[in-house]
């Protein structure tokens, strides 16, 4: 708690009161003030309750350089309304200029000041420069994307003049960076991350599928656009995508969409109706495409309102409805493309065969042998990937030299090899397989002298080989398609580590002379250094197994942007080589270990083991 506690030279707390439960500001109390008892400082950058409510300080008459900067500083990590206190530090012109909305930079923690000592005995000095120093970890742009990244040095400078003001000359700063500068603990305080969906792009109509993009916004008010959470989220959803998933998805609003003028609360009413006044924009979109913007909102807040959404309202410039939709109604725009996905688990027994654990459908965790040639052939399989539908598996075999594709539901013949590898080293060789929600099949040759990722459009056909431009000479272990299509997670091994990072799948021309590719990678965990397994667990959210530098093996949960997702670490469980999590998340984790076998930990629950024996654990993708 100290180390992001700013203080003068007396020791004096600078900047900040915070209210626990309480609608008032500053002195005024909840209910009376109690006249006895010692007065405590609540530090702006512990932990702790985001109900928690910080308000900025003005700046004292002929406060010293020192106190003008970290009051400044604190003054940011607080609930000031357009940041109007804020600006007060700031030299006029610098207050007019200033843009704390351009992006927010995040450190460890709060940032350090260069010491410069300084008393009424230099009277002479009409200005002055402070270095502000830290460790860089993620940024959110203008659009609230989350960007994580290695801990990197942060060198920024402050700039401070002698103003003229009221009670004489004022030291205030004059040259500022836009955008704001948080502390972990204050940036996790201050924003929550929001799942926007659009569709995925190139699809037909009756297949639309919604993906998820990640935001972070401001859990109550935005200090400038003064919009609580939910109109905040809404807002950024009409602006459309960010800029990494948008050449992948498209949105229903017409180009120019917006709230109406004015709009700065939205919230349903007692029937659990969001009624959603729109601008001109939007007065003549027809009821299909109406409904599937409905959808967009609906799953964007399903997770962010304490009173649950169960109708969107969506209405003309003027008012009246545009269209109704219900939560109901909205299933079939699922962002898994179903409402409720399969709960079915597969795994590679000791003897080499696909076996199914059927999951709740049965009630039962006791596996079965699945049909066809998987299930009871000559060839021994490692690892298994199973298609959506649960109809077709593909399977590699033990010694990871070739890729079948077999029904799992009726039985038949061992087909030819669909994809072989030449590497002399089984190791080098075919990754466990993974099906997108387009029923497309995915697999890695790892062979070194010719490594290459390939797709087979509907499991069947000519593997394809996909361009991954981005990869830096990286090489990919494992990859898990998620539900949409639209994103492929990567175990990449370079200089010795493995590390995970998405892509995003890039579709150019027809079906049938389809060229895909893989771009724009970006680092999905960071802070961990050695990643062993790792599955899609949701719409935007993965499980992944690794080690941070020097640490043990951990289960975790990250979100696809690369931000730490607020369930954080899992119950720990020793030497796993697999994990499975399901696109429904309150479906068990599951996880193949080398000492308890196949384990499953169920919502609210302790890891319990399923099966002894088998490996390559998966859901349906």
């Amino acid at each position: 708690m100290g180390t992001d506690r700013r203080r003068d030279g007396h020791g004096r707390v600078l900047g900040l009161f915070a209210l626990l439960g309480c609608g008032v500001v500053l002195l005024s109390a909840c209910g009376s003030m109690p006249v006895t008892g010692d007065v405590n400082a609540v530090d702006a950058s512990q932990p702790g309750d985001s109900q928690v409510q910080v308000y900025a300080v003005a700046p004292r008459d002929n406060a010293p350089p020192n106190e003008v900067v970290d009051g400044f500083l604190e003054s940011m990590t607080s609930d000031d309304s357009d940041f109007r206190t804020t600006r007060k530090y700031l030299t006029r012109k610098a207050a007019s200029t200033w843009k704390p909305s351009a992006f927010t930079t995040v450190l460890t923690k709060a940032p350090n000041r260069s010491d410069r000592p300084f008393g009424d005995s230099d009277p002479g000095i009409t200005e002055i420069t402070y270095t502000l120093t830290g460790k860089k970890v993620a940024t959110v742009d203008a659009q609230s994307a989350y960007q994580p990244l290695a801990p990197t040095d942060y060198n920024q400078s402050l700039h401070l003049v002698k103003e003229n003001g009221p009670e004489g000359k004022e030291w205030r700063i004059d040259l500022v960076p836009d955008g704001l500068l948080l502390g972990q603990s204050d940036f996790k305080r201050l924003y929550r991350s929001v799942d926007k969906y659009y569709f995925a792009a190139g699809r037909p109509s009756e297949q639309s599928a919604l993906v998820a993009d990640p935001v972070y916004l401001r859990s109550r008010t935005d200090p400038v656009t003064g919009m609580d959470t939910v109109t905040q989220a809404v807002r950024s959803l009409l602006a459309g995508p960010t800029s990494w998933l948008r050449p992948v998805v498209d949105s229903r609003f017409p180009a120019g969409t917006a709230l109406k003028k004015g709009v700065t609360s939205l919230a349903p009413d007692d029937r659990n109706v969001l009624k959603v006044p729109l601008n001109k924009k939007a007065d003549g979109v027809g009821q299909r495409s109406c409904r599937m913007m409905a959808s967009q909102v609906l799953y964007t807040l399903r997770d962010l309102t304490s009173a649950r959404v169960e109708q969107v309202e969506l209405q003309r410039s003027d008012g009246s409805p545009l269209c109704v939709l219900g939560t109901d109604q909205a299933e079939e725009f699922a962002p898994d493309g179903s409402s409720s996905g399969p709960d079915s688990q597969y795994f590679v027994d000791a003897k080499g065969h696909v076996e199914r654990i059927p999951g709740s459908t049965k009630g039962s965790d006791i596996p079965e042998v699945v049909s066809g040639p998987l299930g009871d052939g000559p060839v021994r399989m490692g690892a298994v990937g199973v298609a959506r539908d649960e109809q077709r598996a593909a399977a590699v075999s033990r010694d990871k030299s070739a890729l079948y594709v077999s029904s799992i539901v009726s039985g038949g013949e061992l087909p030819a090899a669909a994809v072989t590898s030449k590497a002399q080293n089984p190791n080098n060789r075919l990754s466990a397989p993974s099906w997108d929600g387009r029923g497309d099949l995915w697999v890695a040759d790892r062979d070194p002298g010719n490594s290459r990722l390939l797709r087979l459009t509907g499991g069947v056909g000519k593997p394809q080989e996909v361009a991954v431009p981005s990869l830096d000479g990286g090489r990919i272990e494992a990859l898990r398609m998620s539900a949409d299509g639209v994103r492929i997670a990567l175990l990449v091994t370079q200089d010795g580590h493995n590390t995970l990072k998405i892509g995003r799948i890039e579709r150019r021309g027809p079906e049938a002379e389809q060229k895909v590719s893989v771009v724009e990678l970006r680092q999905a965990a960071p802070q961990l250094t050695d990643v062993t397994a790792m599955s899609w667990s949701g719409r935007s959210r993965l499980v992944v197994v690794g080690k941070e530098q020097g640490g043990v093996q951990q289960v975790r949960y990250v979100q696809a942007d690369g931000s730490t997702a607020a369930s954080g670490v899992l119950p720990g469980v020793n030497q796993v080589s697999s994990v499975a999590a399901a696109d429904d998340e309150q479906l068990p984790l599951m996880a193949a270990t080398s000492s308890d076998g196949i384990v499953k930990l169920s919502p609210g629950d302790n890891w319990q083991t399923v099966v002894k024996e088998g490996s390559s654990l998966v859901y349906p993708g």
